[in-house]
């Protein structure tokens, strides 16, 4: 005998008794336990996920947990049959924090040396069972790039002309349909709004969308860019606990810019300081998920490096993006098993699969302080998984003299040093450059 279980979710910072019927929307992560109605029926176990009674997916409830719009309803602790399988949330590490070691995830300080550094995370350790990097695609992958070319990206955005049900993909946006959202890689909802910044904000899920149309009044909706490009638009407001959030907004059924300031496209480039790629050496495309950041924090942006082909990647420049708390932040990407398509790796996974935010390993790229700096890490301690597939950080016309080191992921280990003598199963490595280009080559 098995169980169905259904995990009601709460809104984060829901009062049980609601006193003053007030729901807030938005917290901290602060898991607590889901109320579980249990029946007993035959067959598998079934675990469904509900929101304000509403169905959603366990995809829509891991980046709840994640970026803090959701929690658990109860008391902290949930159990399963033990034929069920719940993977809790954890948050992506970052290559290089702070030492004040600030919740969010994509904080960037250069460090002091080109050293192999560890990744670090501020979620502590799951206990996630490892995955082989080896699953095939989903039959819906699919074949060849699956994403649509950008119209007019470096065209003015039309702001306060373009009704908020249409996504502007004829003007630089990238439409990411497999997320449900429209087009959007991500919506928030903000509940209130004070001095201190935005409260009870509330991720947007495509089973809550009405009639299809998910970019609604007062959201925030955010959007990819195509390669070599990266989101310009954000609120000045944030979230009042550190919450981060971006896009264009809906205000009066229109969608407006809310960066104009930084740049009045929806896309910009990264630094001009210094060129960087993705070289696809193998004959199989690898699906690379940048971070939706500032946002909902997905691994919803998608780069779809094809076979033979080379990909602009876009690095931040600290002085002139976005700033947390007046931290620079960089660029994360997650990159999975060769053959994934962005369909199935640019969104929120599960452990069964090393895909999306299970991806085995991360790049991360910024720019700051004269140089850019290009890390290679596992993507600890979310999953022990390994990449099936190498990838190595070379300079101009394939040397090293440009960079201040050498960092290269083989088999398994991340290695550093002149000859690649210092190896780790579990430290990622780093280097800078301060002039020409770095690229990524990924090769079988």
């Amino acid at each position: 005998m098995k169980y169905a279980i259904v995990f009601t979710i709460l809104t984060a910072g829901l009062s049980l008794a609601q006193p003053h019927r007030h729901a807030h929307r938005h917290a901290h992560v602060d898991k607590r336990s889901p109320t579980a109605d249990v029946v007993n029926v035959p067959g598998p176990t079934v675990v469904v996920f509900e929101l304000n009674g509403k169905t959603i997916s366990e995809s829509d409830v891991q980046q709840g947990l994640k970026n803090g719009t959701l929690k658990w309803a109860g008391d902290g602790a949930f159990s399963v049959a033990p034929s069920s399988t719940v993977a809790s949330s954890t948050s992506a590490p970052s290559p290089i924090i702070s030492s004040a070691k600030p919740t969010s995830t994509s904080i960037y300080v250069a460090p002091t040396s080109s050293t192999s550094v560890a990744a670090s995370t501020s979620a502590a350790a799951s206990s996630v069972a490892p995955s082989s990097a080896n699953a095939a695609p989903s039959a819906a992958s699919y074949s060849g790039s699956s994403l649509p070319d950008a119209n007019n990206v470096e065209a003015d955005f039309p702001d306060g002309e373009l009704d908020c049900s249409t996504f502007p993909s004829d003007h630089g946006a990238v439409s990411v349909e497999w997320m449900g959202l429209g087009g959007w890689t991500g919506i928030q909802q903000p509940g209130s709004s004070g001095d201190g910044g935005f409260d009870d904000i509330m991720t947007v899920t495509s089973q809550t969308c009405s009639n299809g149309n998910c970019c609604t009044e007062g959201s925030f909706c955010s959007y990819a860019c195509p390669a070599g490009y990266q989101k310009s638009q954000w609120p000045t407001k944030q979230g009042a606990t550190g919450q981060s959030v971006g896009g264009i907004q809906c205000v009066n059924g229109k969608l407006r810019l809310t960066n104009p300031s930084l740049s009045k496209k929806l896309c910009m480039t990264g630094t001009e300081k210094v060129s960087v790629q993705i070289v696809n050496k193998m004959s199989q495309n690898a699906a690379v998920c940048r971070t939706d950041y500032p946002g909902t924090e997905g691994e919803t942006v998608p780069l779809d490096a094809q076979p033979g082909t080379t990909s602009n990647l876009t690095c931040p420049d600290g002085a002139h993006y976005y700033n947390w708390k007046g931290a620079p932040t960089s660029a994360q990407y997650y990159v999975n098993p060769k053959g994934v398509s962005v369909k199935d790796a640019c969104q929120w996974g599960t452990a069964a699969r090393p895909w999306g935010n299970f991806a085995p390993l991360n790049l991360g790229v910024g720019y700051s302080a004269g140089s850019a700096w290009l890390s290679i890490f596992q993507n600890a301690p979310t999953t022990d998984a390994k990449l099936d597939f190498s990838i190595e950080i070379v300079g101009n016309h394939g040397g090293y003299e440009n960079l201040s080191g050498r960092c290269k992921y083989e088999n398994g280990q991340y290695c550093s040093g002149e000859h690649y003598e210092s190896c780790s199963k579990t430290t990622g490595c780093t280097i800078s450059v301060s002039s020409g280009s770095a690229t990524f080559i990924f090769s079988s």
